[in-house]
């Protein structure tokens, strides 16, 4: 038995360390926390100091026990949990439930899975740090407080299976309250004048007027003035500039530049980095600062030089904005310099290159440039023309790497290098447009722009923003749009040859594509929230609950007051709330049925946004129709709303079968019988015919058909989702671009069909075909058991090699639906 136990969260960070240590050091995993405050109760004791009741889960109980048994023979116990606030707690967890002995406990702490790293970590250890574990407790009491109190009433007062979160409700109001910026901005026109010249030495350069016209005709009437005008340049000014390199990553900028370059959501970045750091490639990816270390300041400077030459190396110390950057104590960037391109897969070799180039672009020299600009003044009027240019006289940083903008931040394009000229050279003018430009509303937040809008507002730590942002979006309060833009129409003047032309164009504007757009049941419950619990929706106080908690992990405030002081004020508040306040649908009323005389109105119902005609008052029972997907409580007309008692519109009959046009869940589609046949994009449900509909039937009767017969049964292909498949044998398999999907051979499809069998049965674990039970490999090296519809997911320090069928069904048994059972009435 080894002398040392090393116990950190992650199987994949254990193999990693494994390497780095010697043959008397043992490394396990604690698959994260193996404690923590019990999912279905408060688990806070309220009336007691606040004191956590931390509990261990049934799938972690095997784990502590083998954690246990390893560390009563162990010599040495070293906790190696990460350096933040959860790692600490982590570490405490570990201490508390295997009831390690002080003396043999040893904790360290290390910002990358390094040898050297690792090595140093083991010469200085240190003990748990309990104003790090506090202020960690602080946070999970806090929230649980706000989490387990608020939603009950947003269930009572609005719609069951809501919640609410300290930091999601305000990341959900900030969405709002963009959202309704939109809806009340009024674009106004303005006209943008610009001309194109000609130098003497027939060169062509672009420059503007510093000024709009509100009107048509006051742009018009400044281009006549320039009928027959002569130009010449008036002014040429040349002015050197320096532009500097962005700091290192930190995580939230990390998360930015990668939503910006790669595409990649904030979720997604995390998981990527998190894989790059247990692997050994980067530093701890959960960091606020900007520093690096001499080690890297050195290796940095050192692959400059090697790669670029001297005259690019210029070391750098940045310091953080972040008041509490307490998280790890350098910036997110690669273990090892000289590796630029390591052999990962794919995403990961592409945040990697990200963070090596920013990396080392922060301690490379300025970029030098030459801004010129020029004054071309007219003979007919006092108005001036600039034109800008820039010229790059020595890369620096650029030669590497350059931070991306939001659009919010995007400023006209600078124009590339200008001809040579001369002060009093007379130009040619080629010609002059104004056109039609309209003020733009402030742009939707992406996940980006949100992540660096909660750090503005000091909301939040980065171990915070992408579970905040998965939150909002799983619980249906703000989604991703999907609208490409309207189109709109816009003139534009030319004045050319002395001849002046308007000309009609049109624009797209407006596109949300990828943006998070507020859904109706998150207006609504973030209108509620705001109207009755203004302290905690408020930017100032959840900001500064974060202060206190930096203030409790530098052992500057004592949590459990921190606690008291919250909650005296809080419950009292919930209490009455869930009182008197009156429930909250989001009703709007939108005039009157013509037929019939009654109420129509908009509102939040059981399944969702809907329009009733009537009231509950009435004697005849009220009508209702769902919204469609892109409709919302807020915008919807009155018109589009008596719309929607057309759907389903009945079209006919086809072969024996009803045909009929509505919408579902994934936008308009024609059913016949029981087959549902979507409609191409930018169709309507309430324009479709009856002849497209049989137009389409066909071609579906036409993609359904077999394309080839193996082993005895069909095969079909399709497009879903994920692209093109064919079916065979209740298996879907996706056709890659190595194919022709149009002409697939029989022998591409007996290849497809092969090489499917074979990765499912390298998936199996094991089988019982009677029962229908199997265990499959998932990802992340987890396994499955699945029935059916019915899938229970593994922990992985679960063998499912030696799960029994009895296991298996009753773990099946537990995930199943309960049956409701129908109450027997009272005699």
């Amino acid at each position: 038995m080894p002398k040392n136990l090393v116990i950190v969260e992650s199987p994949a960070k254990a193999k990693t360390i494994e390497r780095f240590l010697g043959k008397d050091y043992q490394v396990e995993s604690s698959f994260g926390h193996i404690a923590d405050l019990p999912s279905k109760e408060l688990g806070v004791d309220v009336e007691n100091d606040f004191k956590p009741k931390y509990t261990v889960d049934k799938e972690k109980k095997a784990l502590v026990k083998k954690l246990k048994d390893l560390a009563k023979k162990a010599d040495t116990i070293w906790l190696a949990s990460d350096e933040d606030r959860e790692g600490e707690a982590i570490s405490w967890h570990l201490a508390e439930e295997l009831g390690l002995e002080k003396s043999r406990t040893k904790r360290i702490v290390f910002n990358s899975i390094t040898k050297s790293a690792i090595q140093k970590a083991i010469e200085n250890p240190r003990e748990i740090n309990y104003n790090l574990v506090n202020a960690q407790q602080a946070r999970r009491v806090l929230d649980r407080l706000v989490g387990y109190e608020l939603s009950p009433v947003l269930w009572k007062k609005i719609k069951p299976g809501l919640s609410a979160g300290r930091v999601q409700s305000v990341a959900v109001r900030l969405i709002v309250e963009r959202e309704r910026e939109i809806e009340v901005f009024k674009p106004e026109a303005s006209f943008r004048i610009k001309a194109e010249f000609k130098t003497i030495n027939g060169n062509v350069f672009s420059a503007k007027l510093n000024k709009t016209f509100t009107t048509k005709e006051a742009a018009e009437a400044f281009l006549k003035q320039n009928i027959g005008c002569n130009f010449s340049v008036g002014n040429l000014d040349k002015k050197p500039a320096k532009k500097s390199p962005a700091a290192p990553f930190t995580t939230s900028t990390l998360q930015q530049e990668a939503s910006r370059k790669l595409y990649f959501s904030v979720g997604r970045t995390m998981q990527v980095a998190q894989r790059l750091y247990e692997a050994g490639l980067i530093t701890y990816m959960r960091t606020d600062s900007v520093n690096l270390s001499n080690e890297a300041l050195n290796a940095a400077k050192d692959a400059i030089i090697q790669n670029y030459g001297e005259s690019y190396s210029k070391v750098r110390n940045f310091t953080g904005k972040s008041k509490g950057a307490q998280e790890a104590h350098e910036a997110v960037r690669p273990t090892d310099m000289k590796l630029q391109s390591p052999q990962i897969e794919r995403d990961q070799a592409k945040l990697y290159e990200l963070i090596w180039k920013r990396t080392l672009a922060s301690q490379m020299s300025d970029a030098e440039l030459e801004r010129t600009t020029v004054k071309i003044k007219a003979s007919s009027h006092k108005e001036e023309f600039t034109a800008n240019g820039e010229v790059i006289k020595f890369d620096g940083f650029l030669k590497v790497y350059l931070e991306g903008t939001d659009e919010e931040d995007k400023t006209e394009e600078q124009e590339g290098m200008l001809p040579a000229m001369s002060v009093g050279e007379v130009l040619q003018n080629n010609f002059i447009t104004a056109t039609e430009r309209f003020s733009r509303p402030p742009y939707r937040y992406t996940e980006a722009s949100l992540v660096k809008k909660l750090e503005e507002l000091g909301i939040g730590r980065p171990s915070t923003y992408a579970p905040t942002i998965s939150t909002i979006q799983n619980r249906g309060y703000a989604e991703k749009g999907t609208v490409e833009g309207k189109e709109r129409n816009y003139v534009q003047l030319v004045l050319e040859s002395d001849k002046l032309v308007e000309k009609n164009l049109s624009e797209m504007v407006g596109s949300d594509k990828g943006k998070l757009v507020p859904t109706d049941i998150g207006m609504i419950v973030n209108d509620f929230l705001v109207n009755h619990f203004t302290t905690i929706l408020d930017y100032n106080f959840t900001a500064k609950v974060e202060e206190n908690f930096d203030e409790i992990a530098s052992g500057d405030e004592d949590w459990q007051k921190m606690m008291k002081d919250f909650y005296k004020d809080f419950h009292p508040k919930v209490l009455d709330v869930e009182e008197n306040a009156e429930r909250a649908s989001g009703e709007r009323v939108l005039g009157t049925d013509p037929k019939s005389g009654r109420q129509v109105a908009v509102r939040l119902g059981r399944f969702g946004p809907m329009v009733q005609i009537g009231t509950v008052d009435e004697e005849e029972k009220p009508l209702f129709a769902s919204l469609l997907p892109e409709q919302s409580i807020t915008t919807i007309t009155f018109e589009e709303a008596m719309e929607l008692f057309q759907l389903p519109r009945k079209l006919g009959e086809y072969a024996g079968e009803a045909v009929e046009a509505s919408v579902g869940r994934f936008g308009p589609y024609v059913r016949f019988g029981k087959k549902f046949i979507s409609l191409a994009p930018g169709e309507s449900a309430f324009d479709v015919d009856m002849d497209r509909a049989i137009e389409l039937i066909k071609e579906k009767e036409k993609a359904d058909a077999p394309i080839a017969n193996y082993e005895g049964k069909e095969v079909t292909k399709g497009k879903g989702r994920f692209g093109p498949f064919i079916k065979w044998d209740g298996m879907f398999i996706n056709i890659n671009k190595k194919y022709d999907f149009d002409n697939l051979s029989q022998a591409d499809i007996i290849e497809l069909i092969e090489a499917k069998k074979i990765k499912e049965a390298e998936k199996l674990i094991q089988e019982w075909p009677t029962e229908k039970i199997r265990i499959e490999k998932a990802r992340w090296g987890r396994h499955n058991i699945i029935k059916g519809r019915l899938k229970v997911e593994l922990s992985k320090d679960v063998d499912a090699t030696k799960i029994s069928l009895e296991e298996a069904q009753a773990l099946l048994e537990k995930k199943a639906p309960k049956k409701k059972t129908k109450a027997k009435a009272k005699k």
